[in-house]
């Protein structure tokens, strides 16, 4: 049996949703190139939906972290409907984990914290960077990039006050496992106070 055709059972399942999430993300670690690269979902006020793929950064009790302009559309999204989907797929094992919830700043502190372990042209884009807002060309991309450069030659980058993290604190998990025959294991975890309810979702 491949592994796309692994079944997926209520009695396979942590009633923890991040336990078992962790399990599949440390299955997959190795087979992934990327395994923490996700799609994230906003909408705008008026329901239009937008979608990129971003770097997990984190997962814990707390929520799934990651980080971006605060100026870019996902995050103007998200100041004004601080709700967001997450989808994780991870094809050698014919998985995917589906997360929804609301969403939330880091504090400056731990978005501080993980900058500093950014590579230093990642920093320096942080600041050349105008996300989702239009450039006149590459060049002038390059050009800012050289001066900004330029300007902390032999010092340290500091983090843009506009860029910064974001933890999207779950309300619902779907673990999904590929089957044959399309008919796929879905089976869905939605918080019920400080407990999880399980439930099997037709393919």
């Amino acid at each position: 049996m491949s592994s796309h055709a692994e079944p997926l059972s209520e009695s396979d399942l942590d009633r923890d949703p991040l336990v078992q999430f962790t399990t599949w993300f440390d299955r997959a670690s190795p087979l992934v190139r990327l395994p923490e690269a996700m799609a994230v979902a906003t909408a705008d006020t008026d329901g239009r939906p937008s979608l990129r793929m971003v770097l997990c950064k984190g997962f814990d009790a707390d929520g799934f972290v990651f980080h971006t302009h605060y100026d870019s559309r996902k995050a103007r999204e998200l100041a004004v409907n601080p709700v967001a989907a997450l989808l994780f797929h991870w094809d050698p094992l014919g998985r995917q984990v589906r997360i929804e919830g609301t969403v939330e700043k880091v504090s400056a502190g731990e978005s501080d914290r993980y900058f500093e372990t950014r590579p230093r042209g990642g920093q320096i884009g942080a600041h050349a960077s105008e996300q989702s807002r239009p450039v006149a060309s590459r060049h002038e991309l390059d050009r800012r990039v050289a001066e900004l450069t330029t300007l902390y030659e032999g010092r340290p980058v500091p983090r843009p006050e506009r860029w910064g993290g974001f933890r999207l604190r779950p309300d619902v998990y779907e673990f999904w496992q590929s089957r044959d025959d399309r008919l796929h294991d879905r089976l869905r975890y939605r918080r019920a106070g400080e407990t999880w309810l399980i439930d099997r979702l037709q393919p």
